[in-house]
């Protein structure tokens, strides 16, 4: 029987374009989860380069992989930050009703 190699899967690795980091932040807030938010930011962060997001964000690198790693648990202000660091916006727009059929 031969062994399946697998290797991991980053998402980093995959976010290459501004497009790609809006649509993967997007899919992220939708799920409305904060922890998956905080990774997805810094999925993108790492694509983009942490060093270079830090630095555009104010903040030191070592406390933003703090700040966006799964334990993590930054305040608004830090996201607000990061998220323009990045070249990215958030936008509201009203929820879907719940159907009451």
């Amino acid at each position: 029987m031969t062994k399946t190699v697998t290797t991991t899967w980053d998402p980093a690795d995959h976010l290459v374009t501004d497009e790609d980091m809006a649509a993967y932040l997007e899919t992220a807030l939708e799920e409305g989860e904060p922890a998956l938010v905080a990774a997805a930011l810094g999925d993108i962060a790492r694509a983009k380069g942490m060093t270079h997001v830090a630095r555009e964000a104010g903040l030191g690198r070592e406390s933003l992989y703090k700040a966006l790693s799964p334990a993590g648990n930054p305040e608004f202000a830090t996201i607000l930050k990061v998220v323009a660091a990045l070249g990215l916006q958030l936008h509201a727009t009203p929820a879907v009703a719940k159907s009451t059929v």
